[in-house]
C-alpha cells in the first residue's frame, strides 16, 4: 500500500521493482526507509514493498532526475541491473545526492567494452577479446567465442559460438540491440565460474563470499541455476585477489560489488564486475552465511551514512540459492508446502511462462543453508522438488525445473 506516512523516514528512490531488487525493498521496510520505486512493469513483485509506485522506464533518466526533486530523495540506489547504475550515479551528481560511485566509475562497471578496456590497462587477467563494427570482418577465432552487446544486461544479444560460420550472424544479433551498434567478441574460458560479492569502504575492499555460479545449458547460455557456498573450484584461492584488483582497477571504492570469472588452467580471469548488488539474491546468501546485512549496508551507502563493515565470519557450514524454473504456460497458482522457508515466487497468477532463455524467465528461488555444502545442496533440491508451478497447459502439476 502506498504511503507517504513515515514523514521523518530517509527517503530513497529504488531502480527497479523486479525479482532482482526484493531483498534491498524487504531491507528498506524493514530499517523504516521510505521508499519511492520506479518500474515500468505495473505487475512487478517488489511494488508491494512501495511507499510510492513510480511506472516508469529506470533507463528514463530525465524524468527519475524530475521524481528526486518531486519526492524529496535523500538517496537512489539501481540494485540488481547494471544499465541503472549509470543513471542512479549520474542523477546523483547533477542533484546533490550522496553516491556511493562516480558517474565515470558507472560507466566501467555499466559498459562491457569500456571495462575491458579499463582491465587491459591495469593489467587484470580477462578473456582476449574484439571489438565489432559496423564495417569489421569478424575476428580469426580458435574454438568456442561469446558475443555480446557490449551495454546490455544479461542475455540480451548475448549468444555462445561454437562453430565460426556462426560468428558473423552472432554479431549482427548484438550489434541490432547494443546502444553503440558494436559487438564485443569474447574468447570463452574454459574453466568453471564463480561469483566474488565484495564490499568496499574508503577503498578497503572486503570479500564477503565466493560461491560457485552454476549455469544452464544453451540455448540459455549464461543463465544462473544456484549460487553454491563455499566454492570447490580448483584454484579457488587466487579468485579474492583478482575481484579485489578488478574492482578497484574500476575505482569502485565504496559500496558492493559482484564479479563473475571463470578459472581456466592459467587462473581465473574476469568475465565483468558490477557495482551494484548481485540480481540472484547474492546478498540475502550473504547474511546468511555471515550475519552481515549487505543490503543494508548498500541503502546506508546510496543515503551517504558513515559505512561500518563487520569482519565476515561464516556462521553456517554450506548455503545454496537454487532457482526455479516453470513449465512455459500461464501460471494457475504455485504450490508451496506449509513451513518451507527462504522461497520466493517471482510471479502472480496469469503471467506467461516462456521456456527458460534468459534470467527474467525463472519463476523464483529457495535459500537453503547446511552444515555443509553438500548438506545445502541437497536442502536445496529437496525444496525445489516440493514446489509446484501449475500452468495453463499443464494441469498434471509438473514440478519445477
Amino acid at each position: 500500500m502506498e504511503s507517504d506516512s513515515r514523514s521523518g523516514s530517509p527517503r530513497l528512490l529504488v531502480l527497479g521493482a523486479g525479482p532482482a531488487q526484493l531483498g534491498l525493498l524487504e531491507a528498506a521496510r524493514r530499517r523504516g526507509v521510505w521508499a519511492g520505486v520506479v518500474d515500468r512493469d505495473p505487475a512487478a513483485p517488489g511494488f508491494r514493498f512501495a511507499d510510492r509506485r513510480c511506472i516508469l522506464s529506470t533507463e528514463d533518466e530525465p524524468a527519475i532526475e524530475r521524481l528526486v526533486g518531486a519526492l524529496a530523495i535523500d538517496g537512489i540506489i539501481a540494485p540488481g541491473t547494471d544499465w541503472p547504475v549509470g543513471v542512479a550515479a549520474r542523477v546523483a551528481e547533477r542533484t546533490g545526492l550522496p553516491h556511493p560511485i562516480s558517474p565515470a566509475t558507472a560507466v566501467l562497471a555499466t559498459n562491457k567494452l569500456r571495462q575491458r578496456e579499463r582491465l587491459a590497462e591495469a593489467g587484470i587477467p580477462q578473456p582476449r577479446w574484439w571489438t565489432i563494427g559496423g564495417d569489421d570482418a569478424p575476428p580469426d577465432v580458435a574454438g568456442a567465442v561469446v558475443v555480446k552487446a557490449p551495454d546490455r544486461q544479461g542475455q540480451k544479444g548475448l549468444t555462445l559460438v561454437e562453430d565460426a560460420a556462426d560468428l558473423p550472424e552472432a554479431i549482427e544479433t548484438a550489434r541490432s540491440v547494443a546502444r553503440n551498434g558494436l559487438a564485443l567478441v569474447e574468447e570463452l574460458v574454459d574453466g568453471p565460474e564463480v561469483t566474488v560479492v565484495g564490499f568496499s569502504v574508503g577503498g578497503d575492499f572486503t570479500v564477503l563470499t565466493v560461491t560457485d555460479r552454476v549455469v544452464a545449458d544453451p540455448p540459455a547460455f549464461g543463465v544462473a541455476l544456484a549460487h553454491v557456498w563455499p566454492s570447490e573450484v580448483p584454484g579457488a584461492d587466487q579468485v579474492p585477489g583478482t575481484a579485489a584488483a578488478a574492482v578497484r582497477a574500476l575505482g569502485i571504492e565504496n559500496g558492493p560489488s559482484y564479479t563473475q570469472l571463470r578459472v581456466g588452467a592459467d587462473g581465473p580471469k574476469v568475465i565483468e564486475v558490477a557495482a551494484r548488488l548481485g540480481g540472484g539474491h547474492d546478498a540475502e546468501l550473504v547474511e546468511a552465511v555471515t550475519g552481515i546485512d549487505l543490503n543494508g549496508l548498500a541503502i546506508d551507502a546510496a543515503l551517504g551514512r558513515e559505512l561500518a563493515l563487520p569482519v565476515p565470519a561464516p556462521r553456517v557450514g554450506g548455503a545454496v540459492t537454487r532457482f526455479l524454473v516453470a513449465p512455459p504456460g500461464a501460471l494457475d497458482r504455485v504450490d508451496v508446502p506449509d513451513g518451507l522457508d527462504g522461497v520466493r515466487i517471482y510471479r502472480e497468477p496469469g503471467y506467461v511462462f516462456a521456456p527458460l532463455r534468459r534470467g527474467a524467465d525463472r519463476a523464483g528461488a529457495v535459500l537453503a543453508l547446511g552444515g555443509s555444502r553438500e548438506e545445502a545442496v541437497t536442502q536445496a533440491n529437496a525444496f525445489a522438488d516440493r514446489i509446484r508451478f501449475v500452468v495453463a497447459d499443464d494441469r498434471n502439476r509438473r514440478k519445477t525445473g
